[in-house]
C-alpha cells in the first residue's frame, strides 16, 4: 500500500544567521535543526542547506562542532550532524546564540524547499539539552525570558493548504470570542528509571475521555489504566500527518462503521464505504469536537474506488502510555492553542477552538462525493480478499517510574514560562478574556480617488512584498538560491505567521 502521496508538513520561515530557511513545524519535538552544506547526499542537495563556507558572522562554534546531534523518525530515516549556536529569528523574534543542530549526513526526504524541523515541545524532550548546557529551545527561551505577551502559540490549519503560527497570542481572524476556548490541562510524566525523583511536562498531551460514533459514545480502554488512573492519553502534533489509536479502541469504532473492513494489519488502517455520512467526535473533559467525513477520509482505495481508506489508524501499545496520537487532520477541525504555563503559578494548558458547529448535523452525500473528486487522487492498494483479523499485542514494559506520580495539570517551579507573568487559567484567577489576542496584517491595499468632477472611484490591490532567497545570505551568490515571498507578519512581542501546507515523504515526523 502506497501511502506516500498523503504525507504533509506544515512549514513557516526562520532566519538562522543572516540566511532564510523553511522549517517543518513539530509539536512532538522540541530542538531545531537544519540541513548543513557538509550533507551532499542527493536528499540534502535537493533543498536549501545552511552555507557552513559562508562563516557566519553570528554562528558559534559548540565543543569544535564535535557534539554530536542525531534525529530518526518512524519510517527507519535518520539525519546526523553537529550542535553549533546561531542568531534565529522567526518574524520580529530573535534568539542569540540558539543551539540548534547542523545535520552532516541524512536520508531524510524534505521537498519542496523545507530545510529541517523546528521543535514547539516542551524542553524534556531536547535531545540538545541533554548534551549542551544553557541550551533552551527557541520558543522556552522567549517563554522563560517573559519578552511574550503571554507564553501561548496557537495554530490554524486550513484544508486549502494555508494556515497560521501566531506566538504570544492568540489569532483574532480565526479565534472571534476566545472564550469559546474549551481549555485543558496537559499531564506530567514521571521520570525514566533513576533520571530524577520529580515528574515533569514531557508532551502535549492531556486525557481523552470518550470518543463516539453517529452519538453512540464508547469508553476508551487505556494500555495502562493501573498506572494512568484508567485515563486513556491523546498527544496533539501538528507534524503528524494522521489520526492514530490503539487497536482496543479503533477496532470498536469501525465496528460502530456499516461496511467498514481492516484493510492492512502492518499501518493499522480501516476501509469504509465512501458515501458513509456518519461523524466521529472525541470528548475531552466536558468538550466534544466532532469530525465530519471529510475531515477523516484519507481517499479512494485504487483497487475499489467505493471503499475509503480512513482515520485513525491502529498502532501497537506505546510504552510511553500515550494511546492516541492526533495530528493534521484532527487539528484541521479546530484552532489548537499551547499555552506553556507559568512556573510556580500556572499548568501548561491546551485549548480547542472549534472551527465548524457539532450541532449542525451531518454532512450531505453530495459535499462528501465533492470533496473526493476534489482531491482527485486514490490510495495506490491492494485489498486483501479476506477479511483480516485484528491483531493481538503484548503491552510492553512501562517507561517511567511507576513509583513517582504524574498528576494532570501540576503545578511545576521550573522550565515552564518565567514567574513575571500573570497567571490567566490559575485556580481562583481565571479570566480567559485576558488571553492576548493578534490580527493578521492586510494584504490588500485599497485606495479610494475622487475626481475633479466628483466621481469616486475604489481600486483594490495586492500589497506589495518583498521576495526572500532562501539558503543563501544577502548579497552571497554561492550555493544555490530558491526564490520565494516572505511569509512573516509581525506585532511587538508577538506575531501571527502564515504556514503553508507541503507534501513530504513517509510519516517523517509522527
Amino acid at each position: 500500500m502506497n501511502f506516500t502521496q498523503w504525507n504533509r508538513a506544515y512549514f513557516a520561515i526562520l532566519k538562522a544567521g543572516a540566511t532564510s530557511f523553511r522549517v517543518a513545524l513539530d509539536t512532538a519535538s522540541a530542538d531545531l535543526w537544519l540541513l548543513s552544506t557538509q550533507c551532499t547526499t542527493d536528499v540534502c542537495k535537493a533543498v536549501p542547506r545552511y552555507p557552513l563556507q559562508y562563516q557566519s558572522g553570528t554562528f558559534v562554534t559548540v565543543n569544535n562542532n564535535s557534539t554530536a546531534f542525531s534525529v530518526s523518525y518512524s519510517d527507519g530515516t535518520t539525519a546526523e550532524g553537529f550542535v553549533a549556536k546561531e542568531t534565529v529569528q522567526l518574524a520580529n523574534l530573535t534568539v542569540s546564540n540558539q543551539v540548534l543542530g547542523l545535520m552532516t549526513s541524512s536520508n531524510v526526504t524534505l521537498t519542496d524547499d523545507i530545510s529541517g524541523v523546528f521543535g514547539l515541545g516542551f524542553p524534556r524532550l531536547s535531545s540538545v539539552s541533554n548534551t549542551v548546557t544553557n541550551s533552551t529551545p527557541f520558543f522556552v527561551q522567549l517563554a522563560q525570558q517573559g519578552v511574550l505577551d503571554y507564553p501561548v502559540f496557537g495554530l490554524s490549519l486550513t484544508r486549502n493548504d494555508t494556515g497560521s503560527l501566531s506566538i504570544g497570542a492568540i489569532d483574532s481572524s480565526v479565534v472571534t470570542n476566545v472564550t469559546n476556548i474549551g481549555w485543558h490541562e496537559v499531564v506530567e510524566f514521571a521520570p525514566i528509571g533513576t533520571e530524577n525523583n520529580v515528574s515533569s511536562y514531557l508532551q502535549w498531551a492531556i486525557p481523552l475521555d470518550g470518543f463516539a460514533v453517529n452519538g453512540s459514545s464508547l469508553t476508551p480502554s487505556p494500555t495502562y489504566p493501573n498506572i494512568t488512573n484508567n485515563a486513556s492519553l491523546a498527544m496533539f502534533d501538528v507534524g503528524n500527518n494522521g489520526i492514530y489509536g490503539p487497536y482496543q479502541d479503533v477496532s470498536r469504532l469501525f465496528a460502530a462503521i456499516s461496511g467498514s473492513r481492516l484493510v492492512d494489519t502492518n499501518l493499522g488502517l480501516w476501509a469504509i464505504p465512501c458515501d458513509t455520512l456518519v461523524p466521529i467526535s472525541f470528548t475531552f473533559g466536558e468538550q466534544n469536537l466532532t469530525l465530519q467525513p471529510t475531515d477523516y477520509l484519507i481517499g479512494p482505495a485504487s483497487d475499489n474506488p467505493n471503499l475509503c481508506l480512513s482515520w485513525p489508524g491502529a498502532t501497537s501499545p506505546s510504552s510511553d502510555g500515550i494511546d492516541w496520537q492526533m495530528g493534521v487532520p484532527f487539528l484541521r477541525t479546530v484552532y489548537a492553542a499551547f499555552s506553556y504555563g507559568i512556573n510556580t503559578k500556572e499548568p501548561p494548558m491546551i485549548g480547542f477552538y472549534p472551527l465548524k458547529n457539532a450541532t449542525n448535523g451531518t454532512e450531505s452525500a453530495a459535499s462528501i462525493s465533492s470533496f473526493l473528486s476534489s482531491a482527485s487522487a486514490t490510495v495506490a492498494t491492494a485489498l486483501p480478499n479476506s477479511l483480516l483479523s485484528t491483531p493481538t499485542y503484548t503491552t510492553p514494559p512501562y517507561t517511567f517510574n511507576t513509583s513517582i506520580s504524574a498528576p494532570t495539570g501540576g503545578i511545576v517551579s521550573t522550565e515552564l514560562a518565567n514567574s513575571t507573568y500573570s497567571p490567566i487559567f490559575a485556580q481562583f484567577a481565571t479570566n480567559i478574556s485576558a488571553i492576548p489576542t493578534i490580527a493578521p496584517t492586510d494584504t490588500l491595499e485599497t485606495y479610494i480617488i475622487t475626481d475633479t468632477s466628483g466621481v469616486v472611484t475604489t481600486i483594490t490591490s495586492t500589497a506589495s512584498v518583498t521576495s526572500v532567497t532562501l539558503g543563501v545570505p544577502p548579497g552571497w551568490t554561492s550555493g544555490v538560491a530558491s526564490l520565494h515571498a516572505p511569509l512573516s507578519r509581525t506585532r511587538l512581542l508577538c506575531f501571527l505567521l502564515p504556514v503553508a501546507l507541503l507534501y513530504i515523504s513517509d510519516h517523517l515526523f509522527s
